[in-house]
């Protein structure tokens, strides 16, 4: 049985779509994590059903440096942005969001997880 702990997680976010028009536009983006079906995957929702799965190491690593795997690249766009980037067979969507909107999402990853120990048996 799953500890209570280990529950899954929905943050809300505003991501900004970057393109070559002259402003970007705002989008809604759903970041889920469930610890009891993937726990080292987190999926970013985008609205007409898109979803993107990544792993969450991924997304770490791209809060502090340039980093890519697969179709998904993430890197930090200056001191308060992150950039990610999904690449498909139709072109790439390029979407940046606040970095702390990011952060505070994987906080909240690591607190759905019960990370106690039983205590080690002498």
């Amino acid at each position: 049985m799953a500890a209570a702990a280990d529950r899954p997680v929905e943050d809300r976010a505003k991501g900004r779509i970057i393109s070559d028009a002259p402003l970007s536009r705002p989008v809604p983006v759903s970041l889920r994590y469930d610890p009891g079906s993937a726990p080292a995957t987190v999926r970013f929702g985008f609205p007409d059903a898109v979803e993107w799965s990544f792993p969450r190491s991924l997304l770490e690593k791209g809060l502090r440096a340039p980093t890519r795997r697969g179709d998904i690249e993430v890197w930090p766009c200056g001191r308060v942005q992150t950039v990610v980037e999904l690449h498909t067979a139709d072109g790439v969507t390029v979407v940046q969001f606040d970095s702390q909107t990011l952060r505070r999402f994987l906080r909240h990853t690591y607190a759905a997880v019960d990370t106690r120990t039983p205590p080690a048996r002498r």
